[in-house]
């Protein structure tokens, strides 16, 4: 398993190379830290987001090898949003990141 610096030098790559997000998106790893994408930049500095994804680091990596279907996530409660509806705006951009981070 990758650790959240691994991981999050993966995003950091997909993010250059990928669409731009237009909005903050945080995924909160359950107190194993915080990636934070802003734009064009990736840190695991925390901060306010417009989407906040809770996940458990090990989640977040089987999403992104699509061995964890989204929904079943969240209806599990293996996954949070804090907002449903901007979470189905960005999930194909969403989608595309996580191709590129894995």
């Amino acid at each position: 398993m990758a650790t959240v610096e691994e991981i999050t030098e993966r995003i950091r790559g997909a993010v250059a190379s990928g669409p731009d997000l237009g909005q903050r998106l945080k995924f909160d790893l359950k107190g194993e830290g915080v990636i934070l994408i802003d734009g064009a930049s990736v840190s695991n500095q925390d901060g306010p987001a417009d989407l906040v994804i809770t996940i458990s680091r090990r989640d977040l990596e089987a999403l992104a090898k699509r061995e964890l279907d989204p929904m079943r996530a969240i209806m599990t409660g293996r996954m949070k949003l804090s907002d449903m509806g901007l979470a189905m705006k960005l999930q194909p951009v969403i989608q595309t990141l996580f191709a590129r981070a894995v």
